[in-house]
């Protein structure tokens, strides 16, 4: 994730209110890089269930899923239409910013936990899905929306007109060799970004063979011959998007990648209809200026123009395939699920992913975990319980006390006091995590040092060295420099060990535990027969661990 994620969790880290957020990305980055350098295993599957699960489509949702499941000790089958998995992974996101050999390595990981695999088998046309309800104890949906929208408007079915989702998928498969001399692309999101830095990196040739034109490759008719990379030129890219610029929804750092690379981007014109020449095909894309100054837009009457082209690429939109489960469809090409990740109507069914709805490669891990919470309650006869205020993945301290053998004994259920001295209770800890987050005036922030960010580096393509440019613009942090971006984290809402509060504490109430009886999250202890309630650690705490039980 830390190649292709935007990252929008920086936005509201905490350090932020001091010289910068931590590159959360960054790290992840270096972790992810590290453990398929080192051979690092995902932790082992859990004890059989005798139950199965179906999973259908390889991309993150699915991997995702099966990686929970198996934890949980269910057997798991991914059914995969593709010969290779993965997904938009391998099929959306180009292979410059993604390298196979580091999808390939994560996803046999995640194989080595005992994923049945079935390629080549598409939902519907292979086996259905009602055969899955027999076979299986319960269904996972995470198929994806690797369709892309039709353009909306007069012309939109010329053949020179394809969807940006297979634009990427013809690269990919390595297809796609050239592009056209003049590309335009419409729309404002990641994907549309994509496809204006690949068609940069292939431009295009001069001379080009009727079998050979573009929509023949990208429709999988005919494949590019490799020799003609040597005869590549520059190609003319323009992304044409309806809003200003500031309202496009991909990331600020592709939208500053792309017109560092060449490509120009014309905001605030509407798509009007696409132009046709004698033969059919594309020849322009017919635009209107937009006003959005009031909030609304607002065509301006007598402003159209012709943006003269050789292919039109949209990327406005995504739906997935639901040949064979129409009945799913809501009519979007999509699916609807509850808060809990289930087909409605369908006890057995859960979903998530693009299917649901299209987003980040984060937000389907996280559709992924609490479906996989789901199918394991539905297939236990249970109801899952209401998902928490704050819905993320949490730091447990009952399993880091039990990794030590450090666990509570068991409470034999009677009233008792002193529970500050009991081994039933955690003593001086309360996780309130689910319920809420500290936000940086719970923080002493004057407690931590101005420290530079540790920036990863990027190789600088301009205009003139776009053509060919296929490898990782973004390199990794070393692991000295990966550290030294960890230790800017604030922990917050976590004790990490400072000793502020044994320091300054007038009363010495606060000690740290036994060495026997610690572990991470398990530092201190309070002697209540001292303490005053004076407020004083809560104060010099860092952070915004330590609340008072009384209030202010």
């Amino acid at each position: 994730m830390g190649k292709v994620c935007p990252a929008p969790c920086e936005d509201g880290c905490n350090r932020g209110e001091l010289e910068g957020h931590v590159g959360i990305n960054s790290v992840e980055q270096f972790i992810g890089d590290y453990g398929l350098e080192h051979g690092l295993k995902l932790h082992p599957a859990g004890e059989d269930t005798g139950k199965k699960v179906a999973i259908i489509g390889s991309g993150v949702a699915g991997l995702a899923c099966a990686y929970h499941l198996r934890r949980m000790g269910h057997a798991c089958t991914v059914f995969e239409a593709h010969d290779e998995l993965g997904g938009m992974l391998r099929h959306g996101i180009p292979g410059y910013r993604v390298p196979r050999e580091v999808l390939d390595g994560e996803i046999q990981r995640i194989l080595d936990l005992g994923v049945e695999i079935r390629r080549n088998t598409k939902i519907g046309t292979d086996i259905s899905l009602a055969e899955l309800q027999k076979e299986f104890d319960c269904v996972f949906i995470g198929l994806g929306a690797q369709s892309g929208s039709a353009l909306p408007f007069p012309g939109g079915d010329a053949p020179n007109c394809i969807s940006g989702i297979t634009f990427l998928e013809a690269f990919n498969n390595g297809r796609l060799q050239h592009s056209a001399k003049r590309v335009l692309v419409i729309g404002g999101g990641d994907t549309a970004m994509d496809v204006a830095a690949v068609a940069r990196r292939l431009g295009c040739i001069k001379q080009q063979r009727n079998q050979d034109r573009l929509e023949n490759v990208i429709l999988g008719h005919a494949e590019h011959d490799v020799v003609t990379v040597g005869q590549r030129q520059d190609a003319e890219v323009t992304i044409v998007y309806r809003r200003p610029v500031a309202k496009m929804p991909a990331t600020k750092m592709e939208i500053e990648h792309v017109m560092q690379e060449g490509v120009v981007i014309r905001d605030s014109l509407a798509p009007v209809e696409v132009v046709l020449d004698e033969n059919g095909r594309a020849r322009a894309l017919r635009v209107i200026e937009a006003d959005w100054s009031t909030g609304k837009m607002v065509v301006k009457e007598g402003s159209e123009i012709e943006i003269e082209c050789d292919l039109i690429v949209a990327a406005i939109g995504q739906l997935g395939d639901l040949a064979g489960m129409e009945s799913l469809d809501n009519g979007w090409g999509l699916i609807d699920a509850d808060g809990f990740y289930r087909v409605k109507d369908h006890p057995d069914l859960f979903v998530g992913g693009d299917i649901v709805k299209p987003h980040l490669l984060t937000t389907a891990i996280g559709h992924a975990s609490i479906a996989a919470q789901g199918i394991d309650h539905f297939m236990a006869g249970t109801e899952p319980s209401p998902r928490p205020r704050v819905d993320a993945h949490h730091f447990n301290l009952f399993e880091k006390l039990r990794e030590g053998g450090r666990e509570p004994c068991e409470y034999q259920h009677v009233q008792d006091t002193g529970t500050d001295r009991a081994d039933f209770a955690i003593h001086n800890y309360e996780d309130r995590s689910f319920v809420e987050t500290v936000s940086s005036d719970e923080l002493f922030l004057g407690h931590f040092p101005y420290e530079e960010r540790n920036k990863r580096s990027e190789s600088t393509i301009t205009a003139d060295s776009v053509l060919g440019s296929f490898g990782e613009r973004i390199e990794g942090l070393t692991q000295e420099r990966a550290r030294a971006e960890a230790s800017r984290c604030m922990s917050c809402g976590m004790c990490f060990e400072c000793d502020s509060c044994i320091i300054y504490c007038p009363r010495d109430a606060i000690s740290r535990v036994g060495k026997s009886e610690s572990t991470m999250g398990r530092y201190v202890e309070t002697d209540y027969s001292k303490c005053s309630g004076c407020h004083i650690c809560k104060d010099v705490c860092p952070s915004g661990y330590i609340q008072m039980g009384l209030g202010e």
